[in-house]
């Protein structure tokens, strides 16, 4: 926890105090001066460093891994009182594992970059669902952090485990929504998340402690998750590169699943090619992506999968002659109900939930995304509007595809592989603690108070799966695919977000009606969760800012196993467009420390 706020130049400060002290005056000023000339040096070496520059500091040996290690770390201390977006750091084994780095240095013994290892001496977050070894995998929720019952992973999840292969240094774990299950950054475990381009803000959820730990220059790059939006929306609040892969691509085993038929991980970072690298890295594509046995979906992955290294596909030009459809239910504000509608569900309930999940475009987002498409022209691409081009009617075909009959079999799944010894289920954390977990990874049909509630079955032996879940997302697939078809287009584009961050100090205004809520923010709100049913990739650029000065994101997405593409086509934005643009952090704020 942070309760402390730590300056950089203090133990500076204090050798030059006890040197004067001692008389030694002449001494004193120049080790200060040295000292405050070696912390000058540092930021303009580190501050929105990729992975290759900071490889190429390494080679020449103009840093050590120690330095770039203690450099975020002092970021950390200086900045999380306000934004709180690292939960708990690992000091003593990042420092660790910089020490055993820098003698690799210094014995000359060191390979050349990649053959050393995509991210070596990268330092990194990881999200706070995300299995590390010997560490509390909070989910968000404060059950998972009773006194006596934490759960701690007995092991690294798989794109962890990776991650460590490929030479990250692991600085912290980031905030996040209790089990994911937000637009914005509240959780019981750590407090609210803000907006690092303006604190008062949401960053969105439920990545949004990545993404501003990542936007904040608190490490090089980051990996969230994504059930519905959660890598891409927050992306694009904060002005960063958010990759969302094809579904199967990735391993999600060692993540805490929302719904684990929608669940997806990826890389959050500054920049596409870094994303690329993070990529590569998480998929073990040397150059083949690996599958992993502990998640079935990524059997397909080194047979359809495009190789990586994902680098390869970046190129200026990839943008030329690509023709990008503008998916009219998005401009028009069609629904999706997150985690759609079982077939058992009368079809008048279900047009209800429907109309009740309609998200108009805000104007000053549609503004936002109008100009961002000029990038993409300026980049030889062609936009296509249609009102046909996946009308409403797509809508309603994805929103049937229901999984919330499904989500405790991926809650039973995690903790028998990822749960600590005192509970390997559902009911063994009931009877080990005494308290129950929520019904939003247990059964969350129990919340939706237009429907009742249904019995958790396993998809592989439901009798229903097919009606509720396959065929609905197979006909929404062929859909989406036969529309790239007709249209000749190479991918979609869209906001990422249906309306700006929200003033999360003020009243909030009703995302349908206009009217206003009385209630604190609970977004921003995007119409994208049909990419996770789909299981397709896609991709949130910088696309530019709104008039207050917060990000606007641009999102992409392609045909599935296509993702070398996508992130070429997305360097290419991003070469001609630069929108990035660092925040400026304070020190102090509105909402410190806000539970």
């Amino acid at each position: 926890m942070f309760r402390h706020r730590s300056i950089r130049l203090l133990p500076v400060l204090f050798v030059a105090a006890c040197l004067l002290s001692a008389g030694w005056v002449a001494l004193a000023a120049p080790t200060l001066q040295a000292a405050s000339s070696r912390v000058t040096t540092l930021d303009s070496q580190l501050f929105e460093i990729t992975v290759p520059q900071l490889e190429s500091l390494y080679t020449a040996h103009a840093v050590t891994v120690t330095q770039v290690v203690g450099w975020y770390f002092a970021r950390i201390d200086r900045y999380n009182p306000i934004y709180r977006a690292v939960q708990t750091t690992e000091r003593r084994q990042a420092f660790a594992q910089a020490a055993r780095m820098d003698q690799q240095l210094t014995s000359g013994s060191l390979p050349s970059w990649p053959e050393r290892g995509w991210l070596w001496g990268v330092p990194i977050v990881t999200k706070a669902n995300t299995s590390i070894a010997g560490q509390v995998t909070t989910d968000g929720w404060s059950g998972y952090m009773l006194p006596g019952h934490e759960l701690v992973a007995p092991r690294d999840a798989t794109i962890v485990a990776r991650l460590r292969a490929a030479g990250a240094v692991f600085l912290g774990i980031t905030n996040m929504p209790d089990f994911a299950a937000s637009d914005t950054n509240r959780s019981s475990a750590f407090g609210r998340t803000g907006n690092a381009y303006d604190v008062r803000f949401s960053p969105g959820g439920s990545s949004g402690g990545t993404v501003t730990a990542v936007t904040s220059n608190y490490a090089v790059l980051g990996n969230g998750t994504d059930t519905g939006n959660s890598i891409r929306m927050p992306a694009a609040t904060s002005a960063v590169v958010g990759y969302f892969p094809t579904r199967g691509l990735v391993s999600i085993a060692g993540i805490a699943p929302l719904d684990w038929l929608l669940d997806n991980t990826g890389p959050i970072a500054r920049t596409v090619t870094d994303a690329a690298i993070a990529l590569t890295a998480m998929t073990a594509a040397n150059p083949t992506p690996q599958s992993d046995p502990l998640d079935p979906r990524t059997t397909d992955a080194p047979t359809k999968a495009q190789p990586g290294p994902y680098t390869r596909y970046l190129k200026p030009g990839a943008l030329r002659g690509k023709r990008f459809g503008v998916p009219a239910f998005i401009l028009q504000g069609s629904g999706i109900p997150f985690q759609g509608i079982p077939a058992a569900v009368p079809e008048n309930i279900a047009a209800a939930e429907e109309k009740d999940a309609i998200l108009p475009l805000r104007a000053s987002t549609r503004k936002a995304f109008l100009a961002a498409l000029d990038g993409l022209r300026a980049a030889g691409a062609t936009i296509v509007f249609d009102d046909d081009l996946l009308s409403p009617a797509f809508a309603r075909i994805v929103s049937r595809a229901g999984t919330m009959p499904y989500v405790a079999e991926g809650t039973n799944q995690f903790l028998s592989l990822f749960g600590p010894a005192q509970y390997h289920s559902i009911a063994a954390y009931h009877q080990a603690t005494g308290q129950s977990i929520p019904d939003t990874v247990v059964n969350p049909t129990r919340l939706r108070t237009t429907e009742p509630p249904q019995q958790q079955m396993r998809v592989e032996t439901d009798p229903a799966a097919n009606a509720n879940y396959f065929h609905p997302r197979q006909q929404a697939l062929d859909l989406y695919n036969s529309t790239l078809d007709r249209y000749h287009l190479d991918g979609y584009v869209y906001p990422a977000t249906q309306m700006p961050p929200p003033d999360e100090t003020m009243p909030q205004s009703y995302a349908r009606t206009g009217g206003i809520s009385g209630t604190i923010s609970e977004g921003p709100h995007s119409d994208t969760s049909w990419v996770n049913i789909l299981g397709v990739p896609a991709i949130v650029l910088p696309g530019g800012f709104y008039p207050n000065g917060l990000p606007f994101g641009l999102e992409i997405s392609t045909r599935r196993w296509h993702d070398g593409d996508l992130l070429g086509w997305g360097f290419a934005y991003e070469q001609i467009t630069h929108h990035r643009r660092p925040p400026v952090l304070v020190e102090q704020g509105l909402l410190p420390d806000m539970p």
